[in-house]
């Protein structure tokens, strides 16, 4: 195949060249109108000069010729793998290589598109844009789409003019339920109601159903059984059971003939936040350090505090009456007796027996830790007398018992060994400043009657005791000089978060609990962290998927008490996660993923797209399109057939430029031509 083309190489500048053209020209009219003799044979001499030096030359291609391009983009996602359609992709697939082998020039590339377990959707318009732009935009004769229409990356539609049609999966009787969670907050307060909007969705050819089963789990308990009518958004109450995330499963039961139950459950994530947490605060005299406790408790704006110092104790006889006094009096009765169960926490900062607290309000102490209750209680040298706190009612729950002794000098906080693995002083010896902490001047000299001793001051003497007392929880601190590091005494150390550790893990916190078992959801997977405080390795990680399946998987230890299991399953849905008494269910990916959002097959999506570059949609039930050729920006869609662009397309194997007519047969034409006007105008004359 060879084609030829006109060249045109002047040999001298092309201004110059056109005005000389212009001056000739003129002359040859003036003398065309004057009738001078043998004006048209100087004139041919002209026109030969003026073509000699245009200097027009032959440029022949050898040409091979190149085969057209179809793209074919075949649906993969999960979508497509609903009832018969892949049946009808592999057909349509067929049909089309069969038609584009028949064809002549022509080749066909397959690309197909996965979804990843429905995560990202069909990406059908990336992978699109993807094959334009690595083949020859002149051979890229159409692009067909086998799909069901439900195309998740419209916004990246190619800027192409190469025809698009689209060949639609599914059977007109389609019909879906989906059930749609349309508002759920993903924080709520512990304790009061949560209203979620929901929906139970009839989508395509669906039955008239008036109402259908809806059951709701949390955290894997026992269903919660609903009506609620279809197609209608109603409210659902849902009370939360534990603080920290709760996960609520809802689902719908699937009915007969309908695509999928993949779209049937959905899971909402909740996280229960108490409303406010109200912190009892009593200091027995004013210190340094109260004033340490109060910021730490007003820092945080979900926190109640009601903070009472005793300025005037009893005993002290100053004279002064006390109508002139304009100190509060201690409400003892209404908080210790009748409001006590309204306090999360209750914090005795440095406060001694002194008749202020009858036995019974002590004893009222007692039944609210062991009911579910907490205190805190930051020892002060009274600790030590005999008027402390460990010789009224409160000693029983107490795990440090006094020994009398107090260390007046500098002392060093120490992490114990079991204290690494506790929740409330793991790593905090990275809050360390550069040359370690700061040292504290005072020490409570205890024995430790129970519970567990976190840390340890002056010759390993229990510094730090935490317990559990019934349902409620008991710390000890042997010192009140927390605050020398708050000033950044020697350095300092990490005051606020030891103890805002010791508050939250009071007040039972889910992340600083001893014995957990946690799941989170990283880019990998499902990773579960169990913490530990026992030296035994913790059972294995029993495991059951969404499907069903059982797992078990080891934990590795990675840190002293803390240990990790990665579930890298693919399967989407709800996991029951257990080692030992403990279970958690965590989420992975959503339960009705972005596939399966709307599953009826439809080219409405498309429809405009396909419009733009002239090309059209057929659903294969309806038959197979026949393939035909059309013209470049012309409609290439019609009933029963689809168009394909002739693009004619070829590259260059060699070139060959040749003069049009050799330089010596303009120089002959030329002479011949001046003298023919020469004879001419003799014989005139």
């Amino acid at each position: 195949m060879t084609g030829s083309t006109l060249l045109f190489d002047p040999l001298v500048p092309l201004v110059v060249l056109l005005g000389l053209s212009l001056a000739l020209f003129t002359l040859l009219v003036f003398a065309m109108v004057r009738r001078l003799a043998g004006w048209s044979w100087r004139g041919f001499a002209v026109i030969c000069l003026v073509l000699a030096l245009f200097n027009p030359s032959v440029k022949t291609e050898d040409r091979q010729p190149e085969t057209d391009i179809v793209i074919v983009i075949m649906d993969r996602s999960s979508s497509q793998k609903l009832a018969g359609r892949p049946d009808q992709s592999v057909t349509a697939l067929a049909h089309l290589t069969m038609a584009l082998e028949t064809r002549p020039n022509t080749q066909m590339r397959l690309v197909e598109v996965s979804d990843a377990q429905g995560v990202g959707g069909s990406l059908v318009m990336s992978a699109l844009a993807q094959a334009l732009a690595e083949e020859p935009k002149n051979r890229v004769s159409a692009a067909v789409i086998i799909s069901d229409g439900q195309i998740h990356d419209l916004e990246l539609v190619p800027n192409s003019d190469v025809p698009l049609h689209l060949l639609v999966t599914g059977e007109p009787e389609d019909w879906d339920r989906r059930l749609v969670v349309k508002n759920a907050p993903g924080f709520a307060i512990l304790g009061e109601p949560v209203l979620l909007s929901l929906m139970v969705e009839d989508q395509g050819a669906a039955p008239d159903a008036g109402f259908a089963d809806l059951f709701l789990s949390v955290d894997g308990d026992p269903e919660q059984r609903y009506q609620i009518p279809v197609n209608q958004e109603v409210e659902v109450e849902v009370a939360l059971a534990h603080g920290g995330m709760n996960i609520l499963q809802f689902s719908t039961p699937q009915l007969t003939g309908e695509l999928t139950d993949r779209n049937n459950a959905a899971v909402v994530q909740i996280n229960a936040l108490r409303d406010r947490l109200r912190v009892l605060l009593v200091s027995g005299v004013p210190h340094p350090g109260e004033r340490t406790w109060r910021n730490l408790l007003k820092s945080d704006s979900s926190v109640d505090l009601v903070h009472f110092t005793i300025l005037r104790p009893p005993e002290k006889q100053d004279g002064v009456p006390v109508t002139e006094l304009s100190l509060i009096a201690f409400p003892t009765r209404e908080l210790f007796l009748e409001k006590i169960g309204e306090f999360d926490l209750i914090i005795f900062d440095r406060y001694k027996r002194r008749g202020l607290l009858p036995v019974e309000y002590f004893e009222s102490i007692v039944n609210y830790v062991r009911t579910g209750g907490a205190i805190l209680v930051a020892a002060g040298p009274e600790y030590a007398g005999v008027n402390s706190l460990y010789r009224s009612p409160l000693g029983a729950i107490l795990p440090g018992r006094p020994t009398s002794r107090v260390f007046e000098e500098p002392i060093l906080p120490a992490v114990t060994d079991l204290g690494h693995k506790h929740p409330v002083s793991e790593s905090l010896e990275a809050f360390a400043p550069e040359g370690g902490w700061g040292r504290w001047m005072r020490q409570i000299e205890l024995e430790a009657t129970s519970g567990d001793v976190l840390m340890t001051g002056l010759q390993e003497r229990p510094l730090l005791l935490v317990d559990r007392v019934g349902a409620g929880r008991v710390a000890l601190l042997a010192s009140d000089h927390a605050w020398l590091w708050d000033r950044g005494f020697e350095g300092g150390g990490p005051q606020a978060e030891m103890l805002r550790r010791v508050a939250h893990w009071s007040m039972r916190e889910p992340d600083l609990e001893e014995e957990a078992l946690l799941a989170t959801v990283t880019e990998t997977g499902l990773l579960a962290t169990r913490r530990s405080l026992t030296d035994d390795a913790v059972s294995a990680l029993g495991v059951t998927t969404p499907s069903g399946e059982i797992l078990t998987i080891p934990f590795e230890e990675v840190a002293l008490g803390r240990y990790e299991a990665l579930i890298s399953n693919e399967e989407l849905g709800l996991y029951r996660l257990r080692s030992d008494d403990l279970e958690v269910v965590a989420a992975l990916g959503p339960a009705a993923p972005r596939e399966f959002v709307q599953t009826i097959a439809s080219a409405k999506i498309l429809a405009p797209v396909l419009a733009q570059t002239g090309g059209g949609s057929m659903a294969i039930s309806q038959g197979l399109p026949k393939l035909r050729d059309v013209r470049s920006g012309r409609p290439a869609h019609g009933r029963g057939w689809i168009g394909l662009v002739a693009r004619d397309a070829y590259t260059v194997q060699g070139v060959q430029i040749a003069p049009f007519v050799p330089a010596w047969i303009y120089l002959l034409l030329s002479a011949a031509g001046l003298l023919a006007g020469w004879l001419r105008e003799g014989r005139r004359n």
